[in-house]
């Protein structure tokens, strides 16, 4: 077995950027809101926590991107409880895979030379 078939594939790495790039823009970030109807709600947003925990209709919905806890109803939630940390890995996950991408890509042109990767 040849050493890079061990690596993600050139097309595998094409359809990782498709992703990043249909998704929408980033940065983004953490928020914890609050409203009457989904209190406690921790979720990734495309404009920075104010730190004052808005109850809807104080933040606008279109700028939650995904949200990894809703407490009332429970209908966004998860066993193990790490609300605030799978908020965290997506909002990082948007900056960090294409940076990711561009990485391996870079290092397949070191190693193997740009038309090879």
């Amino acid at each position: 077995m040849e050493q890079r078939d061990q690596f993600v594939t050139a097309d595998r790495l094409g359809e990782i950027e498709e992703l990043c790039g249909a998704a929408s823009p980033g940065p983004w970030y953490v928020r914890t809101l609050d409203d009457e109807s989904a209190m406690g709600l921790v979720a990734v947003s495309t404009t920075p926590d104010t730190g004052r925990a808005e109850r809807w209709p104080d933040f606008d919905a279109r700028e939650i991107v995904a949200a990894t806890l809703v407490q009332q109803p429970r209908y966004v939630d998860v066993a193990d409880e790490r609300w605030d940390e799978n908020a965290a890995f997506i909002a990082m996950a948007r900056e960090a895979v294409p940076q990711l991408v561009a990485e391996v890509r870079r290092l397949r042109d070191l190693h193997f030379g740009p038309d090879e990767g």
